[in-house]
Formats: C-alpha cells, structure tokens, sequence
C-alpha cells in the first residue's frame, strides 16, 4: 500500500493545495497525492502548478475528487448538467495521470415523501454514475463510489455499496472507495470489508469520535489497526490517502503537524500490518 493524502487539508490556508503544499506533503514522507479541484473546476494555472510539483517532487496524483450531487435533481437540464460535469472531471483526472477518481453522489432528498422515490434518486445516481464510467474507461481509468456514513445517503452500508455496484453493472472500472471512519460511524466491522474484496479502487483513512469529523488515526475512537488490516486481507494495494478536515491549529505549523500526525500514524498502521517499507 501507499501513504497518501488529500490535498483539501490545505483550503483555507496559506499553503496552496495545489503548489507548495504537493511539495510539503512529499516532504512529510507521502507516498501520493488526491486532487480535489475545489468548488469543481481548476484554472489551468492549478493544473500545470500539480504536473510540476508531482513530477518534480515524485508525488504521483493517485486520485481526482468529484462532488456530483446533480444525476438526481429534478430538472433535466440539471441531470444533463452533471453528467456533462462528470466527464470533464474524469477528463481532468485521467489528465493529471490518476489511478481512479472518487465520486460522492449525495443523498436521498425530503425524506421520500414527494414523488421522488427512492428507487427513482437511486436510478438516476445509477445512471449518472455509468455515464462516468464509461468516460473513465476511455481512460483507463477507475471510478470509486463513496461510502457516507449519513441516514439518508444513497449509500451508506455495505449493503448499499453492493447494490449500487451491481445496478451500475460495470465491475473493472466503478468500484468502492473504502473510507475507514465512515465504515466506523455507520457501525460496520472491519471484517464486513472482505464483502469488497476485489472491487476496492481506494481508500480514505481518518479517525472519528461520534460524529464525522476526519481526525488523524489514533484521536477517535474507530478500530484503525483492524481496519488495516482486513484491507491487507482482501489484497488492497492502493493508496491509503488521509483525508482531513479542522485541524484545531488552523497557522501553518499547526496544519503541517496536524498532516505529518496523520501521516506517522498511518504509516505505523501500514507498517504494522506488513504493507509498507
């Protein structure tokens, strides 16, 4: 496995997500980089700024981050909007040369007491979802569907991912992403991951406490160790990339030491379950 992280730790900072802050994170001993394009688009300055930095620094770029809650709204231009979104971001992945890249497709809405069914909203997520894949499979490229640990999320449950996969029907390229605190806060077991065993494309690693809240590993109360290693146990050889939010010291020596806590703690995690140097 790889050490990786999200460069979205760094929004809101003065370390630019994009620049210095690809180079730091090489520095703080990560293996990869995710690319989260902020608000959904990147200028071609931010897109040059990570081909630079990930080359110069040997940071490969493991994975795009796209936030597409649109494949369900009511109004089809919307839809066709958000499929349109999604091929450009898959287009913008595969450009920055990413493994696979993750999609959160959102929730049920007005708690499914309109017209809107649920089995409506899922069937439109299915089909904006394979619109994507389709685009990725040009590419080479995978798409790994997000596990939320939220009520109404379309997906929130090994069940859920299941089902999901199965109706979007196409298994070499839209896979799961495993997010380690997510599967603790919606009380699955680490042993529930071998139901994924062979369709994993990447993993998010961040501690939690009773509500989402993305901590470095070993500030929560989630089974990390054993999340690590049921991992190790279905044969995932990505990158494991922490993902992190809120760092109590939001200076800049507070944000890197919150990320080179994380990333200590998941390397000893990795190493302890034998799948890191």
């Amino acid at each position: 496995m790889k050490l990786g992280l999200i460069n979205s730790v760094y929004f809101g900072t003065d370390i630019d997500a994009f620049g210095e802050g690809i180079k730091l994170t090489k520095e703080m001993g990560f293996d990869t980089i995710d690319i989260y394009p902020q608000d959904g688009e990147m200028s071609e300055e931010q897109f040059q700024a990570v081909m630079k930095y990930s080359k110069e620094y040997d940071i490969p770029v493991r994975a795009g981050v796209a936030l597409i809650f649109g494949f369900f709204s009511p109004n089809a231009p919307e839809r066709a909007f958000a499929k349109e979104l999604g091929r450009k971001l898959v287009d913008l992945s595969a450009r920055m040369g990413a493994h696979n890249m993750l999609i959160v497709n959102g929730e049920y809405f007005w708690q499914l007491e309109t017209g809107f069914t649920k089995e409506w909203i899922f069937n439109n997520a299915v089909e904006g979802t394979q619109v994507l894949g389709e685009q990725a499979a040009k590419h080479g490229l995978k798409i790994a569907v997000e596990l939320e640990p939220f009520k109404m999320s379309i997906v929130n449950s090994i069940d859920s991912m299941d089902a999901f996969l199965n109706a979007v029907g196409m298994p070499e390229t839209v896979m799961a992403n495993v997010d380690c605190s997510h599967l603790h806060l919606a009380g699955i077991p680490p042993t529930e991951i071998q139901r994924l065993k062979g369709r994993i494309a990447h993993v998010h690693i961040s501690d939690a406490l009773d509500t989402h809240g993305d901590l470095p590993p070993g500030r929560g109360k989630a089974p990390m160790q054993a999340y690590i290693n049921e991992l190790a146990k279905a044969g995932f050889d990505g990158s494991v990339s922490c993902e992190l939010e809120w760092p109590p010291d939001p200076s800049r020596a507070g944000v890197l030491a919150w990320v080179k806590e994380a990333g200590d703690a998941t390397l000893a995690l990795m190493r302890n379950a034998g799948v890191h140097a």
